[in-house]
């Protein structure tokens, strides 16, 4: 009942207050919760000093400012507390966003340490002392899909805007400034930073620096951006954000009202409110001990292990730092910066979901283009009413690859939930998929050695980003050339996150009982023992490379007569000094003799049976770009995985696919 004791003081001191001072119809614009997974919920007294701390210290009735630290109780169960409004918030406003981060805090976290954040606020409390300590972890970002026109001046201006506010603010006692900068005589910017005022001017600078650091990094040339540490956070956009959410402005009291009148009011919302909170309370304490004896709703417990951000536009977030949050269409319904397209455009726009649309079919259901009224051309996934994974396919996506940025990774433009309807909307590839030219013969002659090279680059430069670069650490386990999607510059983007899993950044592995992929490109050690790592996409990576420097599949190759398959073949070659016989024929005289056989050197290595002896992708990105950088000889190679495959499952394996939907199989253990 320890949940309940926090409720009980939260309902009894905050619901009388809410009732007497928030605006009508205003509702706190929710972003996201962090919950520490690491600290559980505390003792029955810990919790009765956070119900305290919440209910007492935080919904203080009398002089209510923006910022406010609070602390209750004693060691081992004390707690610490600690709320900020924006500062271009009305008081009654900050007063209603910390009214509902208190309630809304406690549904969700039941642990000694959590954050929530709101457009107007955010709230926070822990079991140890955070005060005065600078902090940038977790972190949460957002940020609007659109890019900027004029990508350069855009971004001068920017940082002089950032470096003007991160002065005022380290010089102001409410350590924040707002502003604007004029980009063209039709574009401004606004922005807003802001400190939590416990911390010093030094470590109030050094949080802003930072975060407004990532901007360039992850989230460059974007129309709009918000990134929220503990200690800090900033935002800006190409509208006055300030007048557009805020519409609601502290209501003046007229003259002819007496201090008499003022009193007798308040006193009468003040019974009203209690009246009705200890109806609310009666109310909660039933539908609790109902809960308890039927148990929690299935849906609720199945959703506990995905991992969502609120508001899918943008957004990255350590998986080492965050907590799980259910993925729900009402979340996607509110999202303001991730488009939630509705059904009735994708159908028109995929002329009715027609057959002579359909560019492709997997395991998630078909894949149509469409073309929006604008003349915009998508790629739409349509999950099919009979795909045993495609809900979770569809999870995954939307989870992954909203959060992830890069010019190498194909861009989800939107989402539709619409009755039984699971659509994902994706930016159009012209030219398909890797596969669909690689291995054929006539279209194969397109991809001449510079494109080919530029491709593996590109490919690779994906993949370390997911794995190294990226917050939201990623192995995405299903690397093929059919998830290889090809810009109309012939650029590659890596597609299909289905499988993809986040991983903590250690290389000792994780162990699945379910093993999925494609024969051919998955790692020994995940085929045969279920133990998937960063290094199991460096293997794929391996296979991947070769079969572009060959035109040839790896899976199905042993069918050919010349090996087991492309591994154990080139492996072959390799060792009687042949290596050049391996090249593609379709290539000619394009190929660069030198290039080509250090990209077939870098491809052994990746293919390595031990994990521990491949090179991680950072590596390659370097081995690929110098010339002169001495490579290791590889070990023998993996090349027995998928030899026992037959035809069938050869097909299943390898089936191309088009905006990155591939039919993957599963391998039993």
């Amino acid at each position: 009942m320890s949940v309940a004791i926090v409720f009980l003081c939260i309902f009894l001191y905050s619901l009388p207050l809410a009732w007497s001072q928030t605006p009508a119809n205003y509702q706190p614009g929710f972003l996201y919760t962090f919950c520490n997974n690491n600290s559980h919920a505390g003792s029955t007294k810990f919790q009765s000093n956070l119900g305290a701390l919440l209910s007492r210290s935080l919904n203080n009735e009398s002089g209510i400012s923006s910022f406010s630290m609070v602390s209750e109780g004693e060691d081992p169960d004390k707690v610490y507390g600690l709320f900020l409004c924006r500062p271009d918030v009305s008081k009654h406003i900050c007063q209603s966003c910390i009214d509902a981060a208190t309630l809304k805090i406690v549904q969700v976290c039941q642990h000694k340490e959590a954050i929530i954040w709101y457009n107007e606020c955010f709230l926070r409390y822990s079991n140890r002392s955070f005060f005065s300590n600078l902090e940038m972890k977790p972190a949460f970002y957002m940020w609007n899909t659109q890019n900027a026109s004029a990508p350069d001046k855009f971004d001068q201006k920017l940082g002089e805007m950032f470096q003007n506010l991160t002065a005022e603010a380290t010089s102001s006692d409410g350590m924040y400034a707002i502003g604007q900068v004029e980009v063209s005589n039709f574009l401004n910017l606004y922005g807003i930073v802001q400190c939590t005022r416990d911390l010093r001017m030094s470590y109030c600078r050094r949080c802003l620096d930072e975060v407004v650091g990532y901007i360039p990094k992850l989230m460059e040339g974007k129309k709009g951006v918000r990134v929220f540490v503990p200690s800090c956070y900033i935002r800006y956009e190409t509208y006055p954000f300030a007048a557009v959410e805020d519409p609601i402005v502290e209501a003046q009291v007229p003259s002819s009202i007496s201090p008499r009148g003022r009193k007798g009011r308040k006193t009468k919302w003040i019974a009203i409110g209690t009246s009705l909170s200890g109806i609310v309370v009666v109310a909660f304490c039933v539908y609790y001990v109902i809960r308890r004896r039927k148990g929690a709703d299935p849906e609720e417990k199945e959703s506990k292990g995905d991992l969502c951000l609120l508001d899918l536009g943008g957004g990255r977030l350590d998986a080492e730092d965050y907590s799980s949050e259910t993925l729900q269409g009402d979340m996607l319904a509110k999202s303001k910066e991730f488009p939630v397209i509705g059904f009735d455009l994708v159908y028109e726009a995929t002329q009715h979901f027609s057959n002579d649309n359909k560019l492709g079919e997997g395991g998630f259901g078909p894949v149509y283009k469409g073309t929006l009224s604008d003349g915009k051309e998508i790629a739409v996934k349509r999950l099919s009413k009979t795909s045993g994974q495609g809900l979770q396919e569809f999870k995954n996506e939307v989870i992954l690859i909203a959060k992830l940025q890069h010019r190498n990774l194909v861009r989800l433009l939107g989402c539709c939930l619409e009755g039984n309807e699971l659509l994902l909307i994706y930016e159009y590839m012209p030219n398909k998929s890797l596969d669909f030219f690689l291995f054929d013969s006539t279209r194969g002659l397109q991809l001449d050695w510079k494109t080919r090279f530029s491709i593996i680059n590109g490919i690779a430069r994906g993949i370390s980003y997911l794995h190294e670069d990226s917050r939201l650490r990623i192995i995405h386990r299903d690397l093929k050339p059919s998830n290889i999607l090809l810009d109309g510059d012939m650029n590659p983007k890596i597609s299909d996150f289905g499988l993809a899993r986040i991983f903590a950044g250690s290389e000792n592995g994780t162990n699945t009982a379910k093993i999925v992929g494609s024969y051919g490109y998955m790692a020994p050690e995940y085929a045969m023992e279920g133990l998937y790592s960063n290094k199991s996409d460096v293997f794929s990576f391996g296979v991947v490379l070769l079969e572009i420097i060959t035109g040839r599949k790896n899976a199905g190759f042993h069918l050919s007569g010349m090996g087991l398959s492309l591994l154990s073949y080139a492996w072959q070659l390799w060792n009687e000094g042949k290596g050049l016989e391996l090249m593609d024929p379709l290539l000619g005289d394009s190929c660069c003799p030198d290039e080509f056989l250090r990209c077939y050197h870098i491809g052994l290595l990746c293919v390595q049976e031990d994990a521990f002896d491949r090179p991680t992708m950072s590596s390659v990105i370097i081995m690929l770009r110098s010339e002169s950088l001495s490579l290791r000889q590889p070990e023998r190679p993996a090349f027995s995985v998928g030899r026992f495959a037959n035809n069938q499952e050869i097909a299943s394996g390898s089936s191309s696919s088009v905006n990155g939907l591939t039919a993957s199989t599963a391998v039993p253990r």
